[in-house]
């Protein structure tokens, strides 16, 4: 039986440090590479990503749409980048952003967090803005088989504070809802539960609650989006203990060269870390 997903992050922050690596290959970055924007380019990146990172770090968050761009052919290097990462030791999660009801929910889980699947992560990112009971198929699917789900809650563009700020017949807003209801389902859970949170470094105040979300969140736009460690302190406050910053831009920009993209993944971790209780 695979642990439960908090156990498994909790212990891979604390040998391999608090980072999550985004690999997007974006058709401009591969371009930077000297790659074509094809398959073979495609997976040319996400190799020399594996062979640079996916042995020292925590959590690799692969972005789903940059391959599923290549058609049939980008999957299967989805498929195998995720297989790879798992041999070196990484933990996948895997940024597809899904969100829909009944037996199509429990489609998405299948594929991404059933065993035995190609496309089978870690964790999963999944949208709740169809009601957070929605999302109960892939909670209940992750929780089965030591994996985990990171809900969408607050985050860091522009458009999304007119929905996620706004305020419900009870008073809370609706990203207060989202962690509260996250909390209900990781009680108990120890040390982590399943349901984590996707809140963004670089949203500033963010006026939740999180005291009782015994969950991890997952912080984009480390680095190159503007938020550094200062950031994360003002964000997270005493939370960060349990915050997965992640970085993308900031660490894929010093390839295609694997030592460079390593030390550099390296020494984002180490400043994170700085501000990382143990």
């Amino acid at each position: 039986m695979r642990a439960p997903f908090g156990s498994r992050v909790t212990t891979a922050v604390s040998v391999r440090g608090p980072l999550c690596v985004g690999i997007d290959p974006h058709p401009g970055l591969l371009a930077d590479w000297g790659l074509p924007v094809d398959a073979d380019g495609l997976e040319r990146f996400a190799m020399t990503c594996v062979e640079a990172f996916a042995g020292e770090v925590a959590v690799v968050k692969p972005q789903s749409a940059f391959f599923e761009a290549h058609g049939s052919a980008g999957v299967a290097v989805l498929e195998r980048l995720i297989a790879a990462c798992k041999a070196a030791g990484a933990l996948v999660l895997l940024d597809v952003k899904r969100g829909d009801i009944g037996s199509t929910m429990a489609a998405y889980a299948s594929a991404y967090l059933g065993e035995g699947g190609a496309l089978a992560a870690d964790a999963m990112t999944v949208s709740p803005f169809l009601g957070f009971g929605s999302l109960d198929p892939a909670i209940d699917l992750a929780a089965q088989h030591g994996r985990g789900v990171f809900v969408l809650a607050l985050t860091s563009n522009k458009e999304g504070a007119s929905v996620q700020r706004a305020t419900g017949p009870d008073g809370r807003s609706v990203a207060q809802t989202i962690v509260d209801e996250a909390a209900a389902r990781n009680a108990g859970a120890s040390p982590l539960g399943p349901v984590g949170l996707v809140i963004g470094a670089t949203v500033g105040r963010t006026d939740l609650d999180l005291s009782q979300l015994n969950g991890t969140i997952l912080a984009p736009g480390f680095g190159a989006q503007g938020a550094g460690v200062a950031e994360l302190t003002s964000v997270f406050g005493a939370g960060i203990r349990h915050v997965l910053p992640s970085s993308s831009r900031d660490i894929l920009r010093h390839g295609p060269d694997v030592a460079a993209l390593r030390a550099a993944a390296l020494r984002v971790r180490d400043s994170i870390a700085v501000a990382h209780p143990a």
